[in-house]
């Protein structure tokens, strides 16, 4: 589109995404685009409309100076620069220990040359980079990676989850130690210190025999901490195995050699148990990608061959045997058969398909030969969008995660002081002797560790993503997540969201002596050329009573009004009786149309060459289960459900009736809907809207949480909102909420058990009321329990909940 302003200004907007394609969702690529477009001459101003979907790009110029055509060359030549210069990466890894660590690898690949972002996720493994191809290198990155501890793995091929190998096991032991090598040590270390333990106390053994399994003990369960400290001090950061290390060579340097040792074992014992929560958690979001077959059998002309799925074009046609997973997104050909789409869609019941209908990759056939059609190629299925739009939100941090982050940024700093206080003050002021402040440092410096407060959060988050998409419910990141358990207000588009959004015509009303099927058959000359439900509603009635269509063209919309065409060479138009006002012989129109409107139908005037030919009357009936949905909504504390509709207030309040809403909006025109979501977000703050995803993209856009229905059959709905419910299914609708409510309720009970417990052992710590190996023992306890408290979210019920 482009206006002008002035005489001196025009402007151009441009969508996102054909300048970005690929990086359209990353902030700092849109952001160095804006800066390079900025900087040339002519361009006065550039900015996002930001309300739109896609995003579009302002542009503003001086004519005198550019050309509109110089403007789009400028524009795609920064993009094309941005695209071919700029690289976005995720590479697992392992190694890393705590999520401190991986703190610290942010910062420093923050730092590298070249970088634009990066995010070190340990609760995820994986590192997210968005980087400058012509100053940086993945192999720059990884060897970073690799100087702070974090092995990288090598890229699997689509569908396949990367394969861990355990930390540090030496190369020559066999698979299943390796695979174990971590809780190998942590027994071994364990064993050494009850012989030793036991030896001293019970069996009056030498106690340099007790002393020699204590150092053993050492050795072993110190090994993992070492190998990621002795690094971190000699780049001059303190993470949390610095922390656990130097208390247990100073309980050491005090003779508490049992304590030391029992530190260490259950500081090995607590990051066996936080890995084994990870895994599962982990293991869940990789078990979407394994739904992906590697190969399809497809017909070469009268042959039926094998081929991998990365290989195939759109129109090949794939043959899916009974049993089979379906390996493409395409539409049936030929067969008729009952799929189970739960692994993309959550639906419990398989759902039957025959020739026309759209099946997608990772649904498994259940009864009969299909022949699909592929329709889209195997990196742009419906299924590896979900895969990496789920990648991408365990990079996105919630609200509570970036809360803790900077709390954890001043808090260990503030414990280090508070450490070297309590070791050098009470010896100073003669209140005790060194050795015994020292060792109440030592105690400081566990029980201040923020372990449990830095993991607990992204468990939960990352349990909570995982167990949404395991049932056909896509949130797009943590903030999604708890914004949705926050929700007192839902929005609701009403046709196709609360209601089937399959229109039918109830009644023809003839206005001055015009034939009913006369009626029908203009409109439906006219609506053929529409998208719109309504129009879909009008070509079906004129194909029920096989009425012959005269042509039309020069199809044009007027927004929330109707249409305007030509059929045989006369004018028409379809609409609303505001798009006609002011027009003469509108009285008997507006009699008819508020008696049917009166009784909740939808009506359209139709007018040929300023003559009214009659009214259309169409109805649409509620989705079954809707008022069901609205009951458990309530249940779950949402008090207010608004249904926004462009229908007139009569038909609205009918269906609102029905369904259950609390409130009914209608007669709102596009821009009025997002006008109704900004007002309720002015009074309530946290506002959701749902809809499906094209026409509603606006106050979607708008909207706190956007909830689109239907992800698994339109792009734009997995693209535009922050929730997609991939089955064009309202009823997940109270579980997203209500596992979004689980998450922030285990994400306050985690940070609640965190800073409770560092309170507790700081105060116990500075007192000397507890010794060195129950504080580890609590410290670590709390670490593992936010961990598998985080992991009840993989099991959540609704019903249940």
């Amino acid at each position: 589109m482009i206006e002008d302003k002035s005489l001196t200004e025009k402007y151009v907007d441009i969508a996102i995404p054909v300048l970005l394609p690929q990086q359209d969702g990353c902030a700092e690529c849109v952001q160095r685009l804006l800066e390079r477009l900025q900087a040339h001459r002519g361009i006065l101003r550039v900015h996002l409309h930001q309300e739109r979907q896609p995003v579009d790009l302002c542009i503003h110029y001086d004519p005198n100076l550019v050309s509109l055509a110089a403007v789009m060359r400028i524009a795609e030549t920064a993009g094309a620069e941005l695209r071919n210069g700029y690289h976005h990466e995720e590479i697992a890894f392992v190694g890393l220990d705590s999520a401190d660590a991986a703190q610290v690898l942010t910062g420093e690949l923050e730092r590298l040359p070249g970088m634009l972002h990066a995010n070190a996720s340990y609760a995820a493994g994986l590192v997210f980079a968005a980087y400058d191809t012509k100053h940086l290198t993945r192999a720059e990155i990884e060897r970073t990676m690799q100087h702070f501890g974090a092995r990288p793995l090598a890229p699997v091929e689509s569908g396949e989850a990367p394969h861990e190998e355990e930390h540090g096991a030496p190369a020559f032991l066999p698979h299943w130690m390796q695979e174990r090598w971590g809780l190998i040590l942590v027994g071994l270390g364990g064993a050494l210190l009850l012989l030793g333990f036991a030896g001293e106390r019970w069996l009056g053994w030498p106690a340099g025999v007790a002393l020699a399994l204590y150092l053993l003990s050492y050795a072993v369960n110190g090994y993992d901490p070492a190998r990621h400290a002795i690094p971190a001090i000699l780049r001059g950061k303190f993470d949390t195995d610095v922390l656990m290390l130097a208390a247990a060579l100073g309980a050491g340097a005090l003779g508490e050699w049992a304590e030391g040792a029992l530190l260490l074992f259950l500081f090995g014992l607590g990051h066996a148990g936080e890995h084994y929560a990870l895994d599962r958690a982990r293991n869940a979001i990789n078990a979407l990608g394994a739904l992906m077959p590697k190969t399809a059998r497809v017909r070469r002309g009268e042959q039926t061959v094998e081929e991998r799925v990365e290989r195939l074009t759109l129109d090949d046609v794939v043959v899916v045997r009974p049993g089979d997973r379906i390996p493409v997104d395409g539409v049936v050909r030929q067969g008729a058969s009952a799929v189970d789409q739960s692994p993309i869609t959550g639906e419990s019941a398989p759902v039957h398909k025959q020739a026309g209908d759209e099946v997608f990759a990772g649904t498994i056939n259940q009864e009969a030969a299909l022949d699909v059609q592929v329709t889209r190629l195997s990196n742009d299925t419906t299924l590896s969008r979900v895969v990496q739009m789920v990648a991408e939100a365990q990079a996105q941090q919630s609200p509570t995660q970036q809360f803790t982050e900077r709390f954890t940024a001043r808090f260990v700093p503030a414990v280090l002081g508070l450490v070297a206080l309590v070791m050098a003050v009470p010896p100073l002021a003669g209140w005790m002797p060194f050795s015994e402040s020292f060792y109440r440092a030592m105690l400081l410096l566990v029980a201040a560790s923020p372990c449990a407060l830095a993991i607990g959060t992204p468990a939960a988050v990352l349990s909570g993503i995982a167990r949404a998409a395991r049932s056909g419910v896509l949130i797009k990141g943590g903030v999604h997540l708890e914004n949705l358990g926050r929700l007192g207000v839902i929005a609701f588009d009403k046709t196709g969201t609360l209601t089937q959004g399959r229109f039918q015509v109830t009644e023809i009303v003839p206005l001055d002596g015009a034939a009913p099927d006369e009626i029908l058959r203009v409109a439906a000359a006219v609506e053929q050329h529409s998208s719109h439900p309504l129009a879909a509603a009008v070509v079906r009635a004129a194909q029920q009573k096989q009425l012959a269509l005269p042509a039309a063209g020069g199809l044009e919309n007027v927004p929330g009004l109707g249409v305007r065409s030509q059929v045989d060479g006369r004018a028409v138009w379809i609409g609303s009786l505001e798009m006609f006002e002011g027009q003469p012989g509108l009285e008997s129109a507006r009699r008819h149309i508020a008696g049917l409107e009166r009784a909740g139908q939808t009506t359209m005037l139709v007018q040929r060459e300023g003559a009214m030919l009659g009214v259309l009357a169409l109805s649409d009936a509620p989705r079954p289960g809707v008022p069901g949905v609205m009951e458990r909504l309530r249940g779950l504390g949402v008090g207010r459900l608004v249904m926004l509709t462009g229908d007139n207030p009569a038909a609205a309040q009918r269906i609102g009736q029905v369904v259950g809403v609390t409130e009914v909006k209608a007669s709102l025109l596009p821009e009025e809907k997002l006008n109704a979501i900004r007002g309720l977000q002015a009074e309530h703050g946290t506002v959701a809207m749902v809809g499906d995803g094209v026409n509603d993209a606006p106050a979607l856009a708008s909207a706190t949480v956007g909830i689109a229905m239907g992800g698994a059959g339109t792009a734009v709905a997995l693209e535009t909102a922050d929730v997609a419910l991939m089955a064009d299914d309202l009823s997940k609708l109270p579980f997203a909420v209500g596992l979004s409510r689980a998450s922030r309720a285990i994400i306050r009970q985690n940070l609640g058990i965190a800073l409770g417990v560092i309170a507790l052992l700081i105060v116990t710590s500075v007192l000397g009321l507890a010794q060195l190996g129950w504080t580890v023992a609590a410290h670590e306890g709390s670490t593992v329990l936010v961990a598998l408290n985080a992991l009840r979210l993989l099991g959540y019920e609704l019903e249940k909940a």
